[in-house]
């Protein structure tokens, strides 16, 4: 299992700050993650297009989207599953620092069945589209679909054969740090 945490956006919500690299608790959110996926992948990467320096100095390999002009999400995604050593590969933001000890467990239960391409998380009516397990046999599609212009993660996952896994009962594990702001009172609740 790879995972890739995805840390290439351009954090516009945020000031146009490199997020992955924000402290939380005098710690890199990227960090964070790290900790997270560690006990849950057997290679982790990390998708940055700034700051490669200070990612590498965090461990994994450093991976850059191979499509230019920051083309969102599934560039780091189509970057991931092209660098995966492994045929299941967990993608997760960089601005999660509280998801579940057993999000991949749970998100590779149904991708038992082959017939599956990707599995993602859930909570409510909500979808955590960067959030997912998927095959790296779907690199090709997902090229085809970049050269295509096509940008949005749930067109391309309308594309395929999806299974939502529910996380209802950890709605919370799934809060993530669009803003300054965000970043604060997630920091004020893990003090008290």
């Amino acid at each position: 299992m790879t995972a890739v945490i995805l840390a290439g956006g351009l954090g516009r919500r945020m000031g146009n700050v490199d997020k992955g690299l924000q402290l939380l608790d005098g710690r890199p959110l990227a960090a964070w993650m790290l900790q997270r996926m560690a006990a849950q992948a057997n290679e982790i990467l990390i998708n940055a297009n700034r700051n490669r320096d200070a990612y590498a100095a965090l461990g994994p390999r450093v991976i850059e989207d191979r499509i230019g002009g920051y083309a969102g999400p599934l560039a780091g995604m189509h970057a991931g599953l092209a660098e995966a050593s492994h045929d299941l590969v967990a993608f997760v933001p960089c601005d999660t620092p509280m998801l579940p000890g057993d999000l991949v467990s749970r998100l590779l239960e149904p991708l038992r069945d082959d017939r599956l391409d990707l599995s993602v998380a859930k909570t409510g009516l909500q979808a955590h589209n960067v959030i997912c397990v998927a095959r790296k046999r779907l690199l090709p599609h997902l090229a085809a679909f970049l050269q295509n212009d096509g940008r949005k993660v749930d067109a391309w996952f309308s594309t395929l054969n999806v299974a939502d896994v529910v996380f209802d009962e950890q709605a919370e594990a799934f809060r993530n740090v669009n803003t300054i702001e965000d970043l604060k009172a997630i920091e004020r609740e893990s003090r008290h």
